[in-house]
């Protein structure tokens, strides 16, 4: 039996939880860095302390996907981590912009990233739990849609709190403006509102439907087949873990005692070293015939990836670095190449920071338009061909910050930003579903995410070295190098096998 087509409403309800998820992402993209530099953060310290979000995402979505999908209870399968992730997140948007000090700020990050992840990996599985193969493409663009409205909306919040409502968007050295806490209050109760929204609109199919239908028949490998699997490879794990965490000390000793050492590139050298020994954990767990353990079952997976997630894969990277470049540097990069100053407490700084919110809200009200262009478009050509299309618009868009001198002339660098941000959130995952098992879509869409979390960590953990070190302080120049890296996630693209 064929899963059933759902109706455009339908569709509507089940992703309409992502315009509140989307509110709390944009809220934090386009003002935690604002907060850091008001709280005291140089710019060589930005990177690591938003490095929390992504290492909150290699650890959450993993365990959310796998628990997710071995639940069943009244409330659904992957519903109770909508709603439990809205609760939390709401809170961690009102309690944030009332830091007092940067690491009550960096630890509050840390726990609404957690939180907006309980929420969001049960989302990307649900459309290949609701939608059979041919409505999944759709399914993704609505719900990049509604990124996309939501951020608009989020992102021009501190602008609208000032030039219409007339609050400051200034405040004494070391205190949060008004606009912006204003902004982040309505963000935590349009998160808890929208997820609702899905919770009581939508419901879920039981594991005994979801087993009646034919694309549940495509399983990877029966529970014995896994449990040999995850013996016969504990020597690979073994032999792997040792190879990685060596890679990481080695790299550590060689960076701290001849060349160069701070935070991020720590994180980012001891992250090598603790994969090693997360593999050598595995192996030992995986001798005794422990398959059922979630840590087994993550490595396992991760090694026996489909190849087509393995070619996304290398996409994701180099979009995701790109992203996460500009999250990190377009404020202090529009403030200093624009309005000519880094003093966080001055009016050209904070009129700069409140464009910024203007740009993130342009970018994502394109991705929101963007959706649907293309859907229409992968109905017309390869859907490899249509992402990566758009990551050359966005790479070009990204580039253009250098070259652009006005604040009004960043709108235009928004509109191949905002095309390349709806492809990234829809196309990847429409053909990524396309070759995974029905019962192992949360695990899947949780280790994909890895391929999201790992440039992002990545970036935070070079990028600083680089502006400080390379760049002379000037974080224009990481834009440029995001926009650089987009264009290779282009190039790529064209060599994955779209199996739907």
């Amino acid at each position: 039996m064929k899963k059933p087509k759902l109706s455009v409403w339908q569709i509507w309800n089940m992703s309409f939880g992502f315009l509140g998820i989307q509110f709390g992402f944009a809220l934090q993209n386009a003002n935690v860095s604002r907060i850091f530099e008001t709280l005291g953060a140089s710019i060589d310290e930005i990177p690591i302390l938003w490095i929390a979000a992504p290492v909150t995402g290699l650890i959450i979505q993993p365990i959310i996907g796998y628990m997710s999908d071995k639940t069943w209870n009244r409330f659904g399968r992957r519903r109770p981590y909508f709603l439990i992730g809205a609760i939390l997140a709401s809170l961690a948007l009102f309690i944030m912009p009332n830091s007092p000090t940067l690491w009550v700020a960096a630890g509050m990050l840390w726990i609404m990233d957690a939180s907006i992840n309980i929420s969001m990996e049960p989302f990307r599985a649900f459309v290949g739990d609701m939608l059979p193969s041919e409505q999944r493409t759709v399914g993704f663009s609505m719900q990049s849609f509604f990124i996309g409205t939501g951020a608009v909306v989020a992102s021009a919040l501190p602008y609208i709190m000032t030039n219409w409502f007339g609050i400051n968007n200034t405040a004494p050295d070391g205190i949060i403006p008004e606009s912006v806490k204003y902004s982040f209050y309505i963000g935590g109760l349009a998160f808890f509102l929208s997820v609702l929204w899905t919770v009581i609109k939508t419901k879920e199919y039981s594991p005994e439907e979801l087993a009646s239908f034919e694309e549940d028949d495509k399983i990877i490998f029966s529970e014995k087949e896994s449990i040999e699997n995850t013996k016969r490879d504990s020597k690979l794990f073994f032999r792997n873990g040792i190879i990685w965490t060596a890679i990481g000390l080695i790299l550590y000793t060689i960076f701290e005692l001849y060349i160069y050492m701070d935070y991020g590139l720590l994180v980012f050298f001891l992250g090598i070293a603790a994969f090693g020994i997360i593999q050598i954990v595995t192996s030992h767990l995986g001798k005794n015939g422990n398959s059922s353990s979630g840590l087994v079952s993550v490595i396992t997976d991760l090694y026996q990836m489909p190849k087509t997630m393995i070619q996304l894969a290398y996409v994701q990277f180099f979009s995701w670095f790109s992203l996460f470049a500009m999250w990190i540097y377009t404020t202090p990069a529009v403030t200093k190449h624009i309005y000519g100053t880094t003093d966080p407490t001055s009016i050209n700084y904070n009129t700069g920071a409140d464009w910024v919110g203007i740009l993130m809200s342009t970018y994502n009200g394109i991705a929101a338009l963007a959706a649907f262009l293309l859907v229409w478009m992968a109905n017309r050509m390869e859907r490899k061909y249509v992402h990566s299309i758009s990551l050359v618009l966005g790479g070009l868009g990204l580039s253009s910050f250098y070259l652009f001198k006005t604040p009004e002339l960043l709108l235009v660098s928004e509109i191949g930003i905002g095309i390349a941000w709806a492809s990234i959130l829809s196309i990847p995952y429409a053909i990524l579903t396309g070759s995974l098992p029905q019962k192992k879509l949360g695990i899947y869409m949780g280790i994909f995410n890895f391929f999201i979390v790992i440039p992002q960590i990545t970036a935070a953990a070079i990028l600083g070295f680089m502006v400080k070190g390379i760049f002379g302080g000037d974080a224009i120049y990481a834009l440029l190098l995001g926009g650089v890296s987009m264009f290779v996630a282009a190039l790529i693209m064209l060599k994955v096998e779209d199996l739907n």
